[in-house]
């Protein structure tokens, strides 16, 4: 989230869609070992606060 401040912000004013470029970056920096269910209920936290 550090390295895409610009895309947390056009987030949190209103684009729901870049959710998906948050999990696609988090998997790919994972190489995909990362579970989906946890990831969503982190980074929904991550970026509600």
């Amino acid at each position: 989230m550090a390295a895409n401040q610009d895309k947390v912000a056009e987030y949190r004013s209103g684009k729901d869609k870049l959710f998906g470029f948050f999990v696609g970056q988090v998997m790919k920096a994972s190489g995909g070992k990362v579970n989906p269910q946890v990831l969503n209920e982190l980074l929904k936290k991550k970026l509600a606060a």
